[in-house]
């Protein structure tokens, strides 16, 4: 079939090569000319405008849009569904909040266009091994472009998992599951790159611990290719970004009245990471100073300090680090 995609950036622009793989025609379109020609040189066809999608499409029609949540999310659907009739579907594939989905359902309702929130999985590796896809909205609107659903998703990794917003609200809770995933990792590996008396080989560790052990995963799998080069990790920054989706699954935690203390912990370590020297910890440190006269290191001490305090912590409960406990 044929569907327009709005949206080449990272995601879409592959989506739009596996499409075209599984035999769809697609009409690319981005506001930027350069990635749209770049799409026409893989079968893409190309347009200039939202306007030239739905030009270029056959009622029933079907637009795919993969740009950033928010306004670009909103402005876009919009623009979209003012040139849609009856019996089109929209599709927005992004990290939008679900309430969104619910909103832009019932706001196209009255004009017999099908509004589908795709939460979409799978990162720059899904061209290879394809989407998987948690689809919400109505069944209708679902069984008109089910064959691009089938052809994005590997076998088996796609579902219509309920009504209009149930696809992103699965896709924000596997987002935050993901978050806790990661920082379980991270800390994992930071513990054993502190014990340096051990001379541990992580790379290594990360390669086997991909089969057979109880830990092994996709993310593991990336874990050893990201160590696989030590002079390539050892420039990337320690800063880690949010798109949004944990801080909403702690909303929903909190609204629901569901505990969450790993995704919750694994969202604040992001921000954690963010302030190297972080007020709340120089706060911390000055009122420790201020009630128990513990010692308050200046910037130029901080590095030698926690290289030394590791070999402390290392000497057990009788060491120097438990000696002085608050």
């Amino acid at each position: 079939m044929r569907i327009g995609m709005v949206g080449l950036g990272r995601m879409g622009g592959n989506m739009t090569k596996r499409l075209i793989e599984h035999g769809h025609e697609v009409v690319a379109y981005d506001r930027n000319d350069d990635v749209v020609k770049a799409a026409e040189s893989d079968g893409a066809l190309p347009a200039h405008s939202l306007e030239e999608v739905v030009q270029q499409l056959s009622p029933p029609r079907a637009i795919w849009v993969m740009v950033p949540s928010g306004k670009p999310t909103d402005d876009t659907c919009n623009a979209l569904a003012g040139m849609m009739q009856q019996g089109d579907v929209l599709i927005d594939g992004g990290n939008s909040n679900y309430k969104h989905a619910q909103q832009m359902s019932a706001a196209m309702r009255p004009m017999g266009v099908s509004f589908l929130d795709a939460g979409t999985s799978g990162g720059v590796w899904g061209l290879k091994n394809g989407y998987c896809l948690m689809v919400g909205g109505d069944e209708e609107g679902v069984k008109t472009v089910e064959p691009i659903f089938q052809a994005l998703a590997p076998p088996d990794g796609y579902a219509h998992v309920g009504p209009s917003g149930a696809g992103h609200f699965v896709k924000m809770v596997h987002n935050g599951i993901e978050y806790g995933m990661l920082q379980a990792y991270a800390e994992g590996f930071a513990i054993m790159h502190a014990a340096e008396e051990l001379d541990l080989d992580l790379h290594e560790i990360a390669s086997i611990w991909r089969y057979g052990s109880v830990v092994r995963s996709w993310l593991l799998e990336l874990t050893e290719l990201a160590l696989r080069d030590q002079q390539a990790f050892g420039s990337i920054k320690g800063y880690v970004e949010d798109s949004g989706e944990g801080r909403w699954t702690v909303e929903e935690a909190i609204a629901r009245s569901v505990s969450a203390p790993v995704i919750t912990t694994s969202l604040f370590e992001r921000f954690s990471s963010r302030s190297p020297n972080s007020f709340a910890a120089r706060i911390v440190a000055a009122l420790r100073n201020e009630f128990g006269g513990h010692r308050v290191l200046q910037e130029s001490e901080a590095a030698e300090t926690a290289k030394a305090a590791a070999g402390e912590h290392s000497a057990g409960p009788e060491g120097a680090a438990s000696a002085n406990p608050e």
